[in-house]
């Protein structure tokens, strides 16, 4: 009879609040082979399919369940370059987890926290060898998880790889947008100089567009790998949203995460409302909100338009923002931001759920009548974001759709000869692992059309 799931710990709500040290704190070793013990090992494993990388995840938690952590890291990177990154903020809930034969009855096997265990637990270790050089060269742009992964595959086969990042750190979203209370920073860091050590060179400062172009760089290398996310945020056009005191999350969180303005010595400023209202329900208002909450603020709210339902946040990350003392307002909208030099109001209304849009999610509609005004001093717009038009303004023959979305064929490659694109730049904002799903199939193409294979 399968035992029930084991769950990591995690720091106590009222202290962690007020902090920026990691939230979750992982299985101890004896934990985590008491968890692998449960896996079945089914002969047709389901979890793999709910995999976007395609990680064979009944061998890596045999080893661990045999105690051979190194195994469980070197079965885990022959598909996924980032275990440690994707132990803690991939969806397991809603891919691997969910195929789980053991999930409706007693709990699916804690894929996650077994992936971060193992990526943990030999950080730093032996690494592969760099491979013999092909004489093919990439140019990957940007150094987020697609361009990462992207990076990460060329350069086990031989190409020579050189990265280019606009900002002065390395990690892209990795860096600027997940906390540290999620995400440590020593992790992305650490799994970064690994690609270094398998030959990766990294150029920051480097915008492209600008910088560079992408006609410069096809002069210079084989073939270019875009992988630049999205980093433009979106915004509600309400009045008073120029106010002093509104700001994106996108922003919010680069000026904390990327300059570190949660510390006392930093030049980088950031306001630190009292009276903070996050708009939005996914997991960049939970950050959001939540970092707010650490810098600070007495009162933290979210405010959604649709229902509990809807929230796109995972379960976890809603669940650890109410444990923290963030309040939920929902079938909530701003309609104004209201100030004098500076915010000090919001005006919403209430909304009730219509019928389904495009995309299948029922439309919030308006009621009439029901507008009230809430006291806030910041308000974090968290609405999603989208490419920012600075690369392909500079490419015209780069094609894109009317959200500024990178074109693509089912495998990366863009409307410029030899130039691939994948992760948020080609979709959207998406996940961390559907990025990293994206880079390696570009790199898979790249790897074939030179003849080899992945």
């Amino acid at each position: 009879m399968p035992t029930p799931r084991n769950v990591p710990p995690f720091r106590d709500a009222e202290i962690r609040k007020r902090n920026f040290e990691e939230v979750n704190l992982g299985f101890d070793e004896e934990t985590a082979i008491k968890e692998a013990s449960r896996c079945l090992q089914c002969k047709n494993p389901l979890c793999r399919t709910g995999c976007p990388v395609g990680v064979n995840i009944p061998a890596f938690i045999l080893k661990i369940r045999n105690g051979d952590f190194t195994g469980a890291r070197d079965v885990i990177t022959a598909d996924n370059n980032l275990p440690s990154v994707c132990g803690r903020v991939c969806p397991q809930e809603t891919q691997c987890e969910s195929k789980c034969v053991l999930g409706n009855k007693f709990g699916a096997v804690a894929i996650g926290a077994l992936e971060r265990f193992a990526g943990d637990r030999i950080i730093g270790g032996k690494d592969l060898s760099p491979a013999e050089k092909t004489g093919k060269t990439v140019a990957v742009i940007g150094s987020g998880p697609a361009g990462l992964s992207c990076a990460a595959d060329l350069c086990k086969h031989g190409f020579s790889v050189t990265i280019f990042e606009a900002f002065h750190t390395t990690g892209g979203v990795l860096s600027y947008g997940i906390p540290e209370f999620r995400l440590p920073k020593h992790i992305v860091r650490a799994e970064i100089a690994s690609l270094e050590r398998l030959g990766a060179t990294i150029v920051t400062n480097a915008v492209i567009g600008k910088s560079l172009t992408i006609s410069e760089l096809k002069q210079r290398f084989d073939y270019i790998f875009l992988g630049t996310g999205a980093g433009l945020p979106s915004f509600m056009n309400i009045p008073g949203e120029g106010l002093p005191g509104v700001c994106s999350a996108n922003e919010f969180l680069t000026r904390v995460n990327l300059m570190k303005a949660m510390d006392p010595d930093s030049a980088t400023p950031v306001q630190r409302g009292r009276n903070v209202v996050v708009v939005g329900a996914g997991n960049v208002a939970m950050d959001a909100a939540r970092t707010a909450m650490r810098l600070g603020a007495d009162r933290v709210t979210i405010v959604y338009r649709r229902s509990r339902a809807e929230m796109p946040a995972r379960k976890e990350e809603i669940e650890h923002a109410e444990e923290e003392g963030i309040e939920l307002m929902l079938l909530t909208s701003p309609v104004e931001i209201i100030g004098n030099g500076k915010v000090e109001k919001v005006r919403l209304i209430r909304t009730e759920l219509g019928e389904p849009d495009e995309r299948g999610r029922r439309r919030p509609v308006d009621i009439p009548g029901s507008e009230f005004e809430m006291e806030t001093d910041e308000v974090i717009m968290a609405l999603g974001t989208s490419p920012n038009p600075v690369l392909t303004n500079s490419c015209p023959e780069l094609k894109t759709d009317s959200r500024g979305v990178i074109k693509v064929d089912e495998v990366g490659r863009t409307s410029v000869p030899g130039v691939f694109a994948g992760g948020d730049a080609a979709t959207g904002s998406a996940t961390v692992i559907l990025a990293m799903s994206a880079g390696k199939r570009a790199a898979k193409a790249i790897i074939e059309e030179c003849g080899g294979a992945l």
